[in-house]
């Protein structure tokens, strides 16, 4: 099988053009996807398995799962879509409603999982209930009483590994 691995450009060179190591010049990021699908690489990493979260950062590709393939990426793409089927936001909220204090990320991915009967690893229950907690917050429901665990470029790109609510209605006043 031939390496289609996928550069995109470099600061110096003007333009949006990306390079394949099979020799292809691929003159957008579009193109640059299409060949990508074409070859069976991932069209988000571009086969590279590896994906830019913000300048300077870089991790395992979350839609390939770190592959830099497009079966592993359609896998994942066709899990999220079920996740968002099964874990809805009814779910969540009910698994929130049980807590009276604090509660973390992972707790409430855990109880998702545990109630729904979802083996580890079937479903991404993770970043589904993480997404459906940011729309409580964003919706007043409950709010987040972590602090950022990293800066990554300065405090416009922060990390939280495992974030910590509350519901609004059981804040203390005293925090």
């Amino acid at each position: 099988m031939t390496n289609h691995t996928i550069t995109p450009p470099s600061a110096a060179i003007l333009g949006d053009v990306h390079t394949c190591v099979c020799g292809a010049r691929l003159d957008s990021r579009m193109a640059a996807e299409l060949h990508a699908a074409e070859t069976g690489q991932c069209t988000v990493c571009l086969g590279s398995a590896e994906e830019q979260v913000a300048p300077g950062l870089d991790r395992g590709c979350t839609a390939c799962a770190a592959t830099g393939r497009r079966r592993e990426q359609i896998i994942w793409q066709l899990a999220h879509a079920e996740a968002e089927q099964v874990i809805t936001p009814a779910t969540v909220r009910g698994v929130v409603a049980e807590f009276d204090g604090p509660f973390h990320l992972s707790q409430i991915a855990d109880a998702v999982r545990d109630g729904l009967g979802l083996p580890p690893g079937r479903l991404p229950v993770g970043p589904r209930v993480r997404d459906l907690l940011l729309d409580m917050q964003a919706a007043g429901e409950i709010a987040m009483l972590s602090a950022p665990d990293e800066l990554l470029d300065g405090a416009d790109v922060v990390l939280y590994r495992d974030p910590q609510w509350q519901r609004a209605g059981t804040l203390d006043p005293g925090l």
